[in-house]
């Protein structure tokens, strides 16, 4: 059969046909392989190193200083309700972990968590890369220079773009900053510190119909000075199952979670004294009393838990206040502006006139 003189000429010289070109092709099949292998090893020693300096970094955490807490409320965490709703006081601030402790739960995050650039180096994907910078797409294996998304094959690492495609949330308006990566403060840490950052996302939010709602429902408007009380609370859209203790470093660290379209979280009851009436109070001084209800109940519906205050410790004008809060004790988001957060409040007086009956908490609500 004659061959058409259209056929293209072979991009292999002469030379290079037949039985030379299988030999040449196992040779570089075996150079390739000893390529990858001189890599992996190189990769575990990265990995390890990587690892270990991750490790010593865990013994160098100290526990946290201890918080000053709430003077009348009964301390650690107790049930009330015949057993059933689980109460932390001072939303767990008391729970403070020890030194070893601390370290122990990071050296086995990073065992769990840790074994050097998983992400790039395996052909993982790479983080995001902000406006401006360079990304590296993938690392050196299936992802990365050599192979399937590197330099030589249209992935890998590239250039993000200056201009995002699409605007930032709230350009236009001047926002002062929209992440962590702009502060000068060191990074909040779970625990209980100022002057930190928080870099933890919001989280997920709901519609307005399923936004959390509270009220103080009873409440009395005297008291006497030590005398035990109820105060009744009602939550709605609100899931009362998560709650990590602030103390053990749960302090806004946890985005907000939604099941069914319902918040995850907890609320809180605290009594604080008002030195005066006519001026907002001083945030420093720890309450008479503040606990973080969790009984995993509650839902879309409206109910009710008794709260149960052990008594005020002096004469004067108490406020009494409950709020929502969602895993990482943040009253929860709501998706309009112009909606009531979870919270209420209300006047208790102690002494004076002496004990009274629990009242409708309608009528002394702040």
């Amino acid at each position: 059969m004659r061959r058409s003189h259209y056929r293209s000429e072979s991009r292999f010289p002469a030379w290079f046909t037949g039985r030379r070109r299988i030999i040449a092709a196992v040779a570089t099949v075996v150079a390739f392989g000893s390529i990858v292998t001189v890599t992996q090893v190189s990769d575990a020693s990265t990995k390890s190193r990587n690892q270990q300096r991750a490790l010593a970094a865990c013994n160098n955490i100290q526990a946290p200083k201890k918080s000053k807490l709430s003077t009348e409320t009964k301390t650690g965490t107790y049930t009330t309700g015949n057993g059933k709703v689980t109460q932390h006081a001072d939303d767990g601030a008391g729970d403070v972990p020890t030194t070893e402790t601390l370290r122990k739960r990071c050296r086995d995050w990073m065992n769990g968590n840790t074994g050097g650039n998983n992400g790039g180096n395996n052909g993982g994907a790479a983080s995001p890369a902000p406006s401006g910078s360079t990304a590296a797409g993938g690392g050196n294996n299936g992802g990365g220079n050599n192979n399937g998304g590197g330099n030589n094959n249209g992935g890998g690492a590239t250039t993000a773009p200056t201009t995002p495609a699409t605007p930032p949330p709230g350009a236009g308006l001047g926002i002062l900053t929209n992440s962590c990566d702009t502060s000068n403060l060191d990074a909040h840490t779970g625990f209980q510190d100022g002057n930190r950052c928080v870099s933890t996302e919001f989280g997920e939010v709901g519609v307005a119909a399923n936004n959390p709602s509270l009220l103080i429902t009873e409440i009395p408007t005297n008291v006497a000075v030590g005398q035990a009380f109820t105060i009744k609370v009602s939550t709605r859209n609100l899931i009362r199952d998560r709650f990590l203790a602030a103390g053990q470093g749960g302090y806004y660290v946890e985005s907000s979670v939604l099941q069914n379209g319902l918040v995850r979280g907890h609320f809180h009851t605290a009594c604080r004294v008002l030195d005066s009436t006519d001026e907002a109070p001083d945030p420093e001084p720890v309450p008479a009393f503040f606990v973080a209800t969790e009984d995993s109940k509650g839902g879309a519906a409206p109910d009710v838990v008794n709260i149960q205050v052990p008594g005020l410790p002096t004469e004067g004008t108490f406020q009494c206040s409950s709020w929502a809060g969602d895993g990482s004790h943040r009253i929860p988001m709501m998706q309009r502006a112009n909606e009531t957060p979870a919270f209420d409040s209300a006047r208790v007086q102690v002494g004076g006139n002496g004990g009274g009956d629990n009242a409708d908490g309608g009528n002394n609500n702040n």
